[in-house]
């Protein structure tokens, strides 16, 4: 009589938890170990190992929050030790817990002459030795801060002193390979059976297996009995998988967050960590590689790591470390601008080409925060042809109905696209795992082939021997999917050889979640703003002033300011979510950067000048902005502000702006039609109850629409100087709008400053517009997209807050209006009713929040954020307001005006960058796109001589096919290029 299914498993559970774990290894001995406590941040191995190291025992606390103790380990082998079938090897226990491995203490393991060993990690503990032992171990005792509530840990003011760790041990052990492998073997076939259906004769006869090892394997010798055991499950291992098995190729992979729950000096020691692991794995493990994204965090092993990275290059000559993603950093694509998305390519491909002759095929973001329709142009435009993500399987409302696809962008282009179905870039191969990735391919039927990245991630190691082990049992085991190890690129080129006729997806890959995002730590976001333009006015002022012969361009000034701005687009930094230690480090570097890059503009505007003392009124917009042209100079006066009149009413002679006694907009008037729908009141700021489900800094949830106050009274109105100024209060908070109306414009600039001390609110800006809209229309890179200002379906009403970079535009025929800003992503278009019944269009913009995790005090304190709202028939009116708001005119002394190095004819294409060649050979580079998104013939021309000019990719090679179209222009030429709708064109023009 046989025992039921549910006893035998109970059975297999005990007794491997019981007699075969804790045979895993034979003997084990005690380490002698010594340690030094660094004072401060971390020091160099040489100048830890120069340090008096003090005896401790197992037990002994260490490790003050965001410390490093360094640990000298030293001892011999006793007598009698060795044999056939045992490994020798170290492992260590810095006090390790149960939770995920990544967010604990970490080491990094070097030898007597400071060559680089292995990381230490909960689930990578161990070191393989030979011979006497002496090796130094860099502990970091970072804190766990990933539990979701407010902690004062993220912070090193508040984080304490206290030891947060207790050395547990480090011993030296014998590792029993056929206990080892014996265990595996049941991890394998008890991970495969639990997804079995239980009336599959398959299951059953693992079962049975199981329970024929646990009479072979003696529990009271182990070790020699083992091999019975593994004979015993042999037949079942042996196996075949029927033809139509998935087929599941797995990438070793560590997704390692350039910042988030650590700093980012954590984040290079992770790094370190992990890349020791992976290539000290390989070693072991010919078949093994490893896909590794972000040139940052390769960069940071060359500055900081130089031994290390040579062994890397060496592994990546062999095809075996795989340089991934082609970007600096895994940024966010939400927020980035245009030029900026272009530099995360042009650095991050710039790094791989130079340091290992390599160009990855592939764009590489599975935890970025949903991805702008932008980004299929930029990739391929940038040289890469397919794109892989998993965060889009984190949408709480909609399923994504495809695993493998085309994704199109604004313009057509298109992308190979994969979004694993095993829901994890953090894999360990288990038997669920694996029958997810199977069970969930949305193409089952038209392709049989899924990407798994396998690894621990932020920390935790990275690929394990146990998921190679893993790997090897499953590579063609009956009822498993078929594992093999392999490449992205042989990933994507077998999928796409497989699925000839995929489905495409047009437009964003909106995230149903993480909404907060857009919003939260309203400084990085303003920082990365600024920077940004920063940016375009230093290149494009020094390209002028150098073209025309007036100085040298600053080549490694810009490149470290990029490189700081690309890094700090990362998608745990610029959305917000990482702790206060990350965005006060952020905000600093921001700051460094608005220094260095005015400093720039200033020596290159005054070069262009000249000497004298006229006025001279610099615009770096690509639209004409106070009687300048785009991107010239004139000598002029900048036009002034309009005084308001009698406290309450603004007019120019284009626009009248009224306000009411509590410093509310009721009125717009332009060319007789009024802006403002009747009854309602624009420049309204609303503050709602925002406590999200589950994550504080990224979410917004629906919930918060059913709790608001607005704040409609006023502390004071008072007319000061040119504007009208409206104090307000609100609980612990204040709020100063400041209303203002240029000579000559058709917009109010609305200034906010608001001295925030609110706790889990979220801050909105509030604009009705007497407009019948459909659908809003938003700034992304290079374009638009309209979303409908409806909820008609799911997809609709779960796209409740949305991205949108300088403005937002909403009309009807022959009339529409803009709502721009500075530094605002965050927005809420929707369709109201006046109490009357006529429709209009609410635009709000969400200023402010206040989560409390992981940062318990972000955005607390002053902010100045600026808001513009006027008319505007067509979206090129709407994108002129959004450049003018963020590109103000500069003007400075000088005698003569600066004719512009570059003009084009058509108002539907804009310039979006003007800079030199990156190879320093003085070219010219001009990035321009068509905006209105239709084709579009146009004349571009350059005032100063030029040899030849042509079209390139975004790296400003020549290019290889669509969809970047060849063009070329001898001297003396007219440069015409016809765009597609939201091209994106590369000039190259040489002297």
């Amino acid at each position: 009589m046989h025992d039921s299914a549910r006893t035998i498993e109970a059975r297999v559970e005990r007794f491997t938890r019981e007699h075969l774990r804790p045979a895993l290894y034979r003997r084990r001995a005690p380490l002698d170990v010594s340690a030094w406590d660094v004072p401060g941040e971390p020091v160099p191995f040489a100048e830890a190992v120069r340090q008096q190291f003090t005896p401790v025992k197992p037990g002994v606390a260490w490790g003050r929050p965001w410390g490093t103790t360094w640990l000298h380990v030293t001892g011999e082998v006793p007598d009698g030790w060795g044999g056939p079938d045992v490994v020798r090897e170290i492992v260590v226990d810095l006090g390790f817990s149960a939770a995920h491995p990544g967010f604990q203490a970490e080491g990094l393991v070097f030898r007597p002459d400071g060559e680089i060993v292995k990381g230490i990690e909960p689930l990578n503990d161990a070191v393989a030795v030979t011979g006497p032992v002496e090796l130094f171990i860099e502990a970091a005792s970072n804190p766990d801060v990933s539990h979701g509530r407010p902690t004062p840990m993220g912070d090193r003011a508040t984080a304490g002193h206290e030891p947060l760790y207790t050395l547990r041990g480090i011993d030296l052990v014998e590792r029993d390979l056929t206990v080892h492998h014996l265990l595996h073997d049941i991890r394998t076939l008890s991970g495969l059976m639990r997804e079995l259906d239980p009336a599959l004769p398959r299951r059953a006869s693992i079962l049975r297996a199981l329970e024929s090892m646990c009479d072979a394997v003696d529990p009271d010798d182990v070790a020699g009995t083992a091999a019975e055991g593994r004979a015993s499950l042999a037949g079942v291992l042996a196996s075949p998988a029927c033809p139509s098995a998935h087929r599941v190729v797995a990438v070793g992979h560590a997704h390692i967050d350039s910042a988030w729950l650590w700093p980012v000096r954590e984040t290079i020691r992770k790094c370190a960590r992990t890349f020791a692991n992976v290539l000290a794995l390989m070693e072991e493990h010919p078949d093994f590689v490893f896909a590794c994204s972000s040139a940052q965090q390769y960069s940071w092993m060359k500055e900081h790591y130089p031994a290390l990275f040579e062994r890397i290059r060496a592994r990546v000559a062999e095809g075996r470390f795989v340089p991934v993603g082609g970007m600096w950093v895994e940024s966010d694509t939400n927020m980035p601008g245009g030029e900026a998305l272009v530099r995360q390519f042009v650095h991050g491909k710039g790094f791989f080409a130079r340091e290992f002759g390599v160009e990855p095929d592939e764009v590489w973001l599975p935890d970025s925060f949903g991805y702008t329709a932008a980004l299929p142009q930029i990739a391929r435009a940038a040289g890469s042809h397919s794109f892989l993500t998993q965060k889009i399987s984190w949408s709480e409302t909609n399923r994504m109905p495809h695993h493998t696809f085309w994704w199109e962008g604004i313009d057509g282009s298109r992308v190979f696209t994969h979004f694993p179905p095993v829901d994890t870039y953090n894999s360990d191969l288990s038997g669920a795992d694996l029958a997810r990735a199977q069970r969930q391919y949305a193409e089952n039927g038209l392709s049989d082939v899924s990407l798994v990245p396998f690894g621990f991630g932020d920390g935790g190691g990275g690929p394990t021997r146990d998921m190679l082990e893993a790997a090897a049992r499953t590579r063609d085991l009956e009822g498993s999917p078929r594992v093999s190890l392999g490449t992205p690129r042989s990933f994507f080129d077998a999928a796409l050889a497989g699925h000839p006729a995929p489905a495409t997806w047009s437009g964003e890959l909106y995230l149903e979640l993480h909404r907060g995002t857009y919003t939260t730590q309203a400084r990085t976001k303003q920082g990365n703003r600024r920077s940004e333009h920063l940016l375009r006015e230093a290149e494009l002022w020094w390209a002028t002033a150098a073209w025309r012969g007036l100085g040298s361009y600053p080549y490694e000034e810009l490149d470290a300011v990029w490189r700081t701005v690309l890094l700090q687009q990362f998608h745990d930094i610029l959305p917000g979510s990482s702790i206060a230690w990350v965005h006060q480090e952020a905000e600093r570097n921001y700051a460094l950067a608005g220094v260095a890059l005015t400093t720039l503009i200033d020596q290159a505007q005054k070069l262009l000048a000249g000497p004298g003392s006229s006025g001279v009124v610099f615009n770096a917009a690509p639209v004409p902005a106070a009687g300048v042209p785009p991107l010239g100079a004139a000598v002029a006066a900048a036009p002034g502000w309009v005084s308001p009149a009698d406290g309450s009413v603004l007019d120019n002679g284009l626009v009248r702006v009224v306000l009411d006694d509590a410093g509310l907009l009721v009125s717009f008037v332009f060319e007789g039609r009024e802006l403002v729908p009747e009854g309602e009141a624009g420049a309204l700021l609303q503050v709602f109850r925002d406590i999200p489900n589950r994550w504080d800094a990224w979410d917004i949830d629906a919930h918060y629409q059913r709790h608001v106050t607005e704040l409609r009274s006023a502390d004071a109105v008072t007319a000061e100087a040119d504007a009208i100024v409206v104090r307000r209060s609100y609980r612990d908070s204040t709020f100063v709008q400041t209303f203002r109306l240029a000579e000559g414009a058709t917009r109010l600039d609305v200034e906010t400053r608001a001295d925030w001390h609110e706790t889990q609110k979220l801050l909105k800006l509030s604009f009705p517009l007497a407009v019948h809209a459909d659908r809003a229309t938003s700034e992304i890179q290079f374009g638009h997209v309209h979303r409908p200002t409806h909820a008609n379906t799911s997809w609709d009403s779960a796209r409740f807050e949305t991205v949108a970079h300088r403005w937002v535009h909403v009309g009807e025929p022959g009339f529409g209006a803009v709502v721009a800003n500075d530094s605002t992503y965050g927005h809420d278009v929707t369709r109201r009713w006046t109490a009357g019944g006529a429709t209009f269009t609410q635009v709000r913009q969400s200023l402010l929040r206040a989560p409390r995790y992981p940062d318990p005090h972000a955005d607390q304190g002053v902010h100045v954020l600026r808001s513009a709202v006027g008319p505007a028939p067509t979206v090129l009116e709407a994108l002129a307001s959004g450049y003018q708001i963020n590109l103000p005119t500069r003007t400075v002394p000088g005698g003569a005006p600066v004719q512009p190095l570059l003009t084009v004819a058509s108002p539907a294409v804009i310039v979006e960058a003007v800079k030199l060649a990156e190879d320093r050979s003085g070219d010219l580079v001009v990035r321009l796109y068509e905006a209105r998104g239709a084709r579009t013939t146009t004349r571009v021309a350059v005032s100063e001589p030029y040899g030849r000019a042509w079209t390139t990719d975004l790296l400003e090679r020549p290019p290889t096919g669509p969809p970047v179209q060849a063009s070329s222009w001898s001297a003396g030429e007219p440069i015409e290029i016809t765009f597609r709708p939201f091209e994106i064109v590369t000039l190259r023009v040489s002297r």
